[in-house]
């Protein structure tokens, strides 16, 4: 072999060697990235429901998210865990809704469009509490806990969240069980895209759990629960 084809080789050689670790490091950053989303997933285990095997709990939590352009009605997403809510109801499951969204979110009043549904479902409006606070998953279980006092829910939201909302609640002390909410309409790109999501949004939750985060609005407590369960 001349010196030149010597050279010329040398690189050849190398260049494998360089994809081996390139892949290596792939994997092991793909693994830590997955550490979030695998302890959400491992943690929920057991506590995952349907509809139809749902257990009782006094109150159920209804998570929020985008109301329909109109800004009176709920999405399609969103009104598909308030009929599962209303069916867990009417179905003696649950006494209490707690619906808990953005009130002042981008698309609308969440918690004023789910409260108005819930109506339209049959639900009595006495035993629907809103809050308004409810900005975000994380939010949403520690102020159910802290500011209504709530100890034992159950959390309906569709499969793609439902892990890391159970994870969550019961990471803040909540004691809760999740029931996968109903979804007609959304497509199966639609549940790929928020699949996604939210495999990337359980960074946050472990790190909001890790540091144990104050919710963004602090409010007093309040009896609302309490006074919407009595007979």
């Amino acid at each position: 072999m001349t010196d030149s084809e010597a050279t010329a080789a040398g690189p050849v050689r190398r260049w494998p060697r360089r994809l081996r670790r390139a892949a290596i490091l792939g994997v092991v950053v793909l693994l830590l990235a997955s550490l979030p989303w695998l302890w959400t997933t491992l943690a929920a285990r057991g506590h995952l429901h349907s509809e139809a095997d749902a257990p009782a709990a006094d109150v159920v939590i209804v998570l929020g998210t985008a109301v329909a352009a109109d800004r009176q009605r709920p999405g399609d997403r969103l009104a598909g865990r308030l009929e599962t809510a209303a069916a867990l109801v009417t179905s003696g499951r649950a006494k209490v809704v707690l619906v808990s969204g953005d009130g002042g979110g981008t698309s609308g009043d969440e918690p004023a469009v789910m409260t108005s549904y819930l109506a339209g479902l049959g639900v009595d409006p006495r035993r629907v509490v809103a809050d308004p606070f409810g900005l975000d998953t994380y939010d949403s279980c520690l102020r159910a806990r802290e500011v209504y006092g709530v100890e034992r829910a159950l959390v309906v939201t569709q499969s793609y969240h439902l892990s890391r909302a159970v994870t969550l609640c019961r990471q803040i002390g909540l004691d809760v069980d999740g029931v996968t909410a109903r979804c007609d309409g959304c497509g199966a790109a639609l549940l790929a895209e928020k699949s996604v999501r939210d495999y990337f949004a359980s960074g946050k939750a472990a790190w909001d759990a890790v540091r144990g985060r104050a919710p963004a609005v602090s409010s007093p407590a309040d009896p609302a629960v309490q006074n919407a369960l009595r007979p």
